[in-house]
């Protein structure tokens, strides 16, 4: 058996005494809730809280319990937040995390601790193939899964050539490999910047001189407001039209505005898909926090519903993590995105659709879904999970 796979496996044996007969659920939530990325973290924290609500303050027919961590972007902090949880504050489950950098730092102590952790936004490679872990689910997408999907897109226009940027850190390297998996066209330049660079001039004047026929970005929460703004203010979008993943969406829509008009995006999920559980999510979530919720909120919300899902499966015997994470995979619960499910390495097989931003009634910007670009897709890594 696979070393990484057999230590995984012998963690979930380190289970407490005193789980069975618990009276409270303990969930631990590591997200960004300062900087640049807090607006993404907020989505986190009130995509959680809402589910929880909803569940009568309930995980399992237990008293349900969110513990809270800022890990400011930083991967030291997140993982000292991540130890912090698993060894004082005994959670029974973690969730959470924007940033792929963030979630490697803390991957180790929260797998080896025994603790089942359902993550809610990044998707790191590593952790999808040999890295990938019995008590480690996915409630959001693989890194490379959009990008795949936007690299499909812009090959089957036949956009023949293309100049690409996303900052220089794990989920953007990731982010660049999938398109490129996909899109058969030129690739015209790879620009890696630094990440929370505020300002792209530099490389906006490299676009102008490259004239690929279109740019694709990744650049998340306060990175895509300040890009798309000096991308628009710079006259590039009417020779170089502009697409991206995790860049325009609900976290910088309202900021970004009509700078943002006729772009496109890919991504698993938006406010404008229309199955029951995701129209009653976004009313619900509207009303309670007065604001449209993004993929984070709608991943958060997943998660805490599949942490609920699991403890029932049980009957609330916390110490049963087999039996946990048996139900966790079978992923019965109303998801917002529609049908769930999950591959072998604990990653969803999911849609990936095509959004173009539009200017709606109430004079805001969202994303309208035009198609699906990729229907029930799983990521690349799989095949290297040693899970079966």
């Amino acid at each position: 058996m696979n070393g990484k796979l057999l230590a995984a496996l012998s963690a979930l044996c380190l289970m407490s005494s005193t789980s069975y007969g618990a009276d409270t659920v303990k969930i631990g939530l590591i997200t960004t809730l300062s900087g640049p990325g807090g607006v993404m973290g907020r989505n986190h924290r009130d995509g959680a809280n809402l589910a929880l609500e909803q569940l009568g303050g309930k995980i399992g027919n237990l008293k349900g319990e969110i513990i809270y961590a800022d890990d400011e972007q930083k991967p030291d902090v997140g993982r000292q937040a991540a130890e912090q949880m698993v060894k004082q504050d005994k959670v029974d489950f973690v969730t959470g995390v924007i940033f792929s950098n963030v979630l490697l730092a803390l991957y180790r102590p929260v797998i080896d601790s025994g603790a089942i952790m359902v993550g809610a936004s990044g998707g790191p490679h590593e952790v999808a193939g040999e890295m990938c872990s019995p008590n480690f689910f996915s409630a959001s997408w693989q890194n490379d899964q959009a990008p795949e999907a936007m690299g499909k897109y812009m090959t089957d226009q036949k956009i023949q050539s293309v100049f690409l940027m996303a900052p220089n850190f794990a989920a953007g390297r990731d982010m660049l490999a999938g398109f490129k998996r996909y899109y058969k066209g030129k690739i015209v330049a790879e620009l890696y910047t630094n990440l929370n660079q505020p300002d792209y001039q530099a490389e906006l004047s490299q676009i102008r001189f490259a004239k690929p026929k279109a740019v694709f970005v990744f650049y998340p929460g306060g990175l895509g407001i300040q890009f798309i703004k000096q991308y628009a203010q710079a006259g590039l979008q009417k020779d170089f039209p502009l697409y991206s993943v995790y860049t325009q969406n609900e976290t910088t829509l309202p900021a970004i505005g009509a700078a943002a008009n006729g772009n496109f995006e890919t991504g698993f999920w938006s406010p404008d898909l229309k199955n029951p559980a995701n129209v009653a999510f976004v009313k619900a979530f509207r009303a309670k926090y007065g604001y449209m919720p993004a993929d984070y909120a709608a991943s958060s919300y997943d998660a805490v519903n599949l942490i609920d899902s699991a403890v029932k499966a049980v009957n609330g015997d916390l110490s049963d993590k087999k039996g946990m994470i048996a139900a966790i995979k079978q992923a019965k619960i109303h998801s917002v995105r529609g049908d769930l499910k999950f591959n072998n390495n604990h990653f969803p097989i999911e849609n990936f659709y095509l959004f173009k931003i539009v200017k709606a009634a109430d004079g805001s910007y969202i994303r309208k879904e035009e198609s699906v670009v990729l229907a029930n897709h799983g990521d690349s890594y799989a095949s290297k999970c040693p899970m079966k």
